[in-house]
This record gives structure tokens, sequence and C-alpha cells, in this order.
């Protein structure tokens, strides 16, 4: 048998013993650890959703979600509570691990409450920033300016909303 047929034949069975994953309960919560080398920034055993902005794209997830580690880029991570209440946090970057039994691991390298982020503060260090990649600077200072500038641009982009 060749091992293409083995291998189809072999996900036949299995799909047929495995169980259907289904749409999560209103009654299921997600265990959220938000975590930066540093602190812990958020822990919850009581959350919703967490809305997130991953390389692939925006993405919520929810309880029972597909194991999966997606590449987190700067952006708003949101966490929904049960009560209903929103928190953001606005993230620099880093990896969201979905493991099983509804626990969502964010591990990011910089974050903080959006709230504590003024316009005028962002608006100003994008601009110096943005001068930088500009300027006469060595190739490597161009290179974390440019990041610096696309971490301010998406903070930016955020509080705009």
């Amino acid at each position: 048998m060749s091992s293409l047929r083995l291998l189809s034949s072999a996900a036949r069975r299995a799909s047929k013993t495995l169980g259907r994953r289904g749409y999560a309960e209103v009654s299921d919560k997600l265990k959220l650890s938000l975590v930066l080398p540093h602190e812990a920034l958020y822990t919850s055993s009581d959350v919703l959703q967490v809305n997130i902005s991953a390389e692939a794209g925006d993405m919520g997830i929810l309880a029972n979600h597909v194991p999966s580690i997606e590449a987190v880029r700067p952006g708003v991570v949101e966490v929904i509570e049960s009560n209903g209440t929103s928190k953001k946090f606005f993230a620099s970057g880093g990896f969201a691990t979905v493991h099983p039994n509804n626990k969502l691991t964010i591990n990011v390298v910089e974050a903080a409450p959006l709230d504590q982020f003024s316009t005028e503060a962002v608006r100003a260090n994008l601009q110096e920033a943005l001068k930088v990649t500009s300027g006469n600077g060595t190739e490597a200072e161009k290179a974390e300016a440019r990041i610096e500038a696309d971490v301010y641009e998406a903070l930016q982009a955020a509080l705009s909303k």
C-alpha cells in the first residue's frame, strides 16, 4: 500500500473515532495569562474572548479553540471578561499559545494598558524615530528606528480608534 493511501486510510479511521469540534458554549471560559519577561500583567480564569493582532491577521480566541501558536505583532490585545467588560492592552509583539483545556498564554516583550499612553507623546516619539530612519545614522541605528516607528504607528492607530 502506498504511503499516501495509508495516511488517508488512517485519517479516515481517526475522524470516525474522534469527536467533532463545535462552537464554544457560552459557559466556557478561557484561562488567560498575559505575561512580560519580568511580570505577569494580567491573569484570569474568567475570560470569554481574547482578540489579538496576529501576524496572520487579527483573530478572536474563544474557549475550545484549536491548540496553536501565533506570532503577535504590535497592536491591541483585548480581553473580554465574563461580565462583559473589556480591557485593552497594547503589546509590542510576542507569541500567543493556545493550549488544550481552554488555556491561553500570551508572552510579549512589552505591554501596558492602552489608557496609559498619551497621544501627544506617541506622536512625538514617532516623529523622532522617523527622523532617525531618514538620517545619517548607521544601518543598525536605522533598522532599530524603523522597528520603533512600526510600534509607534501601531500604537497611534490603536489610540485613534
